[in-house]
């Protein structure tokens, strides 16, 4: 499982023109899910993105997390952080998974921020979305559940 975090001053995504999910100071989220992903990818991102130390304190050190701050998360899906770009012109998305493994384990990893008291707004898992975001930093992190990067 693949994730860009963004660090917003707001964010919202939306779907034909309809504003499906919006948040104030927090992460942007766009999640991959990978063919070979399970359950403990799941976990393993969501328990990094809510310890993540990416805002700052009094002294503008990284030293405060997601809770810390009592931000919002937007999760968004988005299988093209598996396109594989090294050949040809035309990214080949071979290793991303299917929708019928993507959506449990997106709407799983979810639920475990969910679980931890966050407030997560999501977008349309498969639909053309348009995302805005101010971008806070900007601070932009990418994180792997196989430690790729």
């Amino acid at each position: 499982m693949r994730a860009v975090v963004q660090r917003v001053l707001e964010s919202s995504v939306s779907v034909d023109g309809r504003t499906v999910g919006r948040i104030g100071r927090g992460l942007l989220v766009l999640l991959g899910v990978a063919e070979d992903d399970g359950e403990q990818d799941a976990q393993y991102l969501a328990d990094k993105i809510v310890g993540l130390r990416c805002f700052s304190d009094s002294d503008s050190k990284f030293n405060l997390s997601i809770e810390d701050v009592g931000g919002g998360v937007l999760a968004i899906s988005q299988f093209t952080l598996f396109g594989d770009c090294r050949k040809g012109r035309r990214p080949s998305f071979t290793s991303a998974a299917r929708p019928e493994k993507a959506v449990p384990l997106y709407e799983s990893f979810v639920t475990l921020l969910r679980e931890r008291g966050l407030t997560v707004e999501t977008g349309e898992f498969g639909a053309h979305m348009d995302v805005h975001l101010v971008n806070d930093g900007p601070v932009t992190l990418l994180l792997d559940s196989k430690k790729a990067f």
